[in-house]
C-alpha cells in the first residue's frame, strides 16, 4: 500500500512538472511576439477598465438607444398632432367653400336674370304710358288723336322688345320657307303644296318659336306643305 501511494505521489509529481514546463514554454513564447499576458496583472487591469468605460453606471439613465428611440416617439407625436390640426383646417376650409359656392348658386338662380328683368321694366313702362292714352273720358272727336298715341306706343314697345331680345341672346324663329325640323318645329297639320312652296318645308307660322344663345327654349307651331294626292 505504501508502494502504491509514492508511486501515485511520483506520478502527481511529474505530471505537475510537465504542466509547470508546458506553461513557461507558452509564456515564453507568448512574450516573445510583444503579447501581454492574459492572466497578468495589467491585462486584467486594462479590461476591467474597458469594461467600466463601455458600460455606464446605472445612475446614469437608461441606455442610449432607448433614449433615442424616446426622443424619436416624442418627435412623431408632435408631426401626427401637427398633421391633425392642418388636417382639420383643411376640412374647415372646404366646408366653408362649400357653402359659400351653394350660397352663390343659389343667389345665381334668384338672381340671374337681374339684368333681363331691368330692361323689361323699361318695357313696362312704355306700355304703362301707351295705355294712359286710353281713357273712358275721352271725348269722341279726340279718339282718332288717341288711336295714332296707342300705335305710335305699340310700335315703340315692340322695338324696344327686339332690342331686349336681342342683347340678351334672345331670338325669334322665323321659319317660313325652311325645311321642316322637329327640333325646332312642332307639327300642327299637313297642307298641299302651292306656287312657290316646297313639299317638306314650313308654309304657315301658327306661333313663333324662340331660341336663347342658339337653344330652342319654344318650338314654332307650324304648318307643313306636302304634294297634293292626285284624284284617281
Amino acid at each position: 500500500l505504501s508502494a502504491q501511494i509514492g508511486n501515485m505521489a511520483v506520478r502527481s509529481l511529474w505530471a505537475g512538472r510537465l504542466r509547470v514546463q508546458r506553461l513557461l514554454a507558452w509564456s515564453a513564447a507568448w512574450e516573445s511576439k510583444g503579447w501581454p499576458l492574459p492572466f497578468s496583472t495589467a491585462t486584467q487591469r486594462t479590461a476591467g477598465e474597458d469594461c467600466r468605460s463601455e458600460d455606464p453606471p446605472d445612475e446614469l439613465g437608461p441606455p442610449l438607444a432607448e433614449r433615442a428611440l424616446r426622443v424619436k416617439a416624442v418627435k412623431l407625436e408632435k408631426e401626427v398632432q401637427d398633421l391633425t390640426v392642418r388636417y382639420q383646417r383643411a376640412i374647415a376650409d372646404c366646408e366653408n367653400i362649400r357653402r359659400r359656392t351653394q350660397r352663390c348658386v343659389e343667389d345665381a338662380k334668384i338672381f340671374g336674370i337681374q339684368s333681363f328683368c331691368k330692361d323689361l321694366v323699361e318695357v313696362a313702362d312704355i306700355l304703362e304710358k301707351t295705355t294712359e292714352c286710353i281713357s273712358e273720358e275721352s271725348e269722341p272727336e279726340d279718339q282718332k288723336l288717341t288711336l295714332e298715341k296707342v300705335f305710335r306706343g305699340l310700335l315703340l314697345l315692340e322695338a324696344k322688345l327686339k332690342s331686349v331680345f336681342a342683347k340678351h341672346g334672345l331670338e325669334k324663329l322665323t321659319p317660313i320657307g325652311d325645311k321642316y325640323d322637329p327640333h325646332e318645329h312642332e307639327l300642327i297639320c299637313h297642307v298641299p303644296a302651292g306656287v312657290g312652296v316646297q313639299p317638306g318645308t314650313v308654309a304657315l307660322v301658327r306661333q313663333d318659336g324662340y331660341k336663347l344663345h342658339g337653344r330652342t327654349i319654344r318650338l314654332a307651331r307650324v304648318e307643313v306643305a306636302v304634294e297634293s294626292q292626285r284624284r284617281l
